[in-house]
């Protein structure tokens, strides 16, 4: 068996305060591995900027390795686990930014990085965008980076199961507005590849951005592990904008959710249902063609 337990952390993310946020994962990784055993902790996507910062993220954006992923990854080393987040990135020219994640392990080494292929809006203002979906080996199995939109790709999560993924990890920004989307998006990412998906998304606002959490633990069958739920609130009359009475809602909280996971059942299911081996790529030759 390769079974291990893995986390997901729901975040309000500090818009346009690195130092702030650095200090609240920090805290979070403390807490998740003090409280139980941790293989894998899993954050947002650009959880120690913002998603709305615009040109602020030429100052914001750092290499890799650098000060917040080696800050990071010692904390990993700390706890002894493996910690995967969203950054804004840099390379040697310093106007080329992607928007990025990283899985650092717990001996504090970079196990890899990812950067983001599919930009959305003014993302593709900031940020040049990645080219390819490098497979990570960790000590548990081999895993997938994939960031916020990319989830919307089939192309994406095939590729890595293709080359041998057990393991989708999403870091995401997802609105709040369209979260029947990301859940949809998530259990189709799962069941089609009959792999786990462990996907961390925000919550807060940013400039003009409100974001819905549903951070969760899912299986290659589609079942969820674990989820971080929603707080149930009452909005008294004074504040209810629709209708002068009291109405209870369900407010998106920080939180974090955990779950013990076996990757073998990536592999009996895969052998079970041979989804993979009945495809006909010869078939599919228009999904390469541009649009």
């Amino acid at each position: 068996m390769r079974e291990l337990t893995v986390a997901v952390v729901q975040m309000a993310v500090k818009f346009n305060d690195v130092e702030a946020n650095l200090m609240a994962m920090s805290e979070w990784i403390r807490r998740v591995a003090t409280e139980q055993k941790v293989d894998l902790i899993v954050f947002p996507e650009l959880c120690t900027t913002g998603y709305e910062c615009g040109v602020r993220f030429v100052d914001f954006a750092q290499r890799i390795p650098g000060p917040s992923s080696n800050l990071i990854a010692q904390r990993a080393s700390d706890f002894g686990v493996h910690v995967a987040f969203g950054i804004a990135a840099k390379e040697k020219v310093e106007s080329v930014l992607y928007n990025a994640a990283v899985i650092v392990g717990p001996d504090g080494d970079m196990v890899g990085d990812y950067r983001k292929v599919h930009l959305k809006g003014e993302e593709r203002l900031a940020f040049r965008a990645g080219f390819k979906f490098p497979l990570l080996e960790t000590d548990f199995g081999n895993v997938g980076l994939m960031l916020g939109w990319d989830i919307a790709f089939p192309e994406v999560a095939r590729t890595y199961a293709l080359d041998g993924a057990d393991l989708l990890i999403v870091c995401a920004n997802w609105e709040k507005s369209n979260d029947q989307e990301w859940r949809t998006y998530l259990m189709a990412r799962a069941f089609e590849n009959t792999c786990f998906v462990v996907a961390a998304n925000r919550i807060g606002t940013d400039a003009t951005l409100t974001f819905g959490g549903q951070s969760m633990i899912i299986g290659p069958r589609g079942k969820v592990y674990a989820e971080v739920e929603n707080v149930r609130v009452e909005i008294p009359p004074e504040a209810n904008t629709a209708a002068p009475v009291s109405a209870i809602v369900e407010q998106e909280v920080e939180g974090y959710a955990v779950a013990r996971i076996d990757l073998d059942e990536v592999r009996r299911y895969r052998e079970e249902l041979q989804v993979l081996q009945a495809r006909q790529p010869s078939a599919y030759r228009s999904i390469v063609k541009q649009y």
